[in-house]
């Protein structure tokens, strides 16, 4: 789930994956758009500077412009988070090469970064303006859980919150996804303990901005409109055999 030009783009699973267009103020679906169908959806993300929307699929990334037109690329990995930096260019975070890919919107590979030995499935990346990453990793068997901050370069952790997995304040259970606002504030989908966390931009605990309760289910993906401070949680949930999907706005 993402936001462009005041809608909403979300992606359903479905018999031929769609992206389903929202208005961001009514809700009401304004139209669908078809993408080439592998059904291995990973995560999408929007860039207003380019007007369109990147999403990622198995080993590639599709982008889909506002008119509805779609072009791709390899990414020669398996792609999970994706994220735009400061100089419009597309992060592809690669969770089983510890690798961040960047790509130029058209799919120029630009660099590539391969992070420290202890940033374990790295699934999701966000480069502030400084230039520094902001890493969330951790999976099932994985010793440690948690948000980096990474240098520049890759190779150093700067900041860091978590550790042993758990259900405790400070802790993870697979935190999947972020997202960071204007002054650099750190929301996280703590996706195995169904809540969104908030940390300063030290990553420093602060408090916890959607709890269990409210959410319908384990949080998948975040979107954070800076404009009316509205958190867009979209998630599923394991009930009666299948996967239900779901979504929620949260006033931040």
């Amino acid at each position: 789930m993402t936001l462009l030009a005041d809608e909403i783009y979300l992606v359903r699973w479905k018999a031929r994956d769609q992206v389903e267009v929202y208005d961001v103020t009514t809700y009401r679906l304004q139209r669908r758009l078809t993408v080439p169908d592998d059904r291995l959806f990973t995560d999408m993300t929007s860039c207003e500077h380019n007007r369109c929307v990147y999403i990622g699929y198995a080993e590639r990334v599709h982008r889909l412009d506002v008119q509805g037109a779609v072009t791709q690329w390899a990414v020669n990995d398996s792609p999970r988070g994706l994220s735009v930096n400061a100089v419009h260019n597309v992060l592809v975070t690669c969770p089983w090469v510890r690798k961040i890919k960047e790509f130029s919107s058209h799919g120029d590979l630009l660099r590539e970064l391969t992070l420290p030995d202890d940033v374990s499935t790295p699934w999701h990346a966000i480069q502030t303006r400084s230039g520094q990453f902001i890493v969330c990793h951790g999976f099932h068997g994985d010793p440690v859980h948690r948000v980096c901050m990474i240098s520049a370069d890759g190779r150093h952790i700067v900041h860091s919150h978590g550790g042993q997995r758990g259900s405790d304040t400070g802790q993870y259970n697979v935190p999947y996804r972020l997202s960071v606002d204007d002054n650099e504030f750190v929301f996280v989908a703590d996706s195995g303990n169904r809540r969104v966390t908030l940390l300063s931009p030290t990553l420093e605990y602060l408090r916890q901005v959607v709890s269990r309760d409210q959410l319908k289910g384990e949080p998948w993906y975040l979107y954070l409109d800076t404009r009316q401070r509205l958190l867009h949680v979209a998630g599923n949930k394991f009930d009666k055999g299948e996967w239900r999907g779901y979504a929620a706005v949260f006033s931040v």
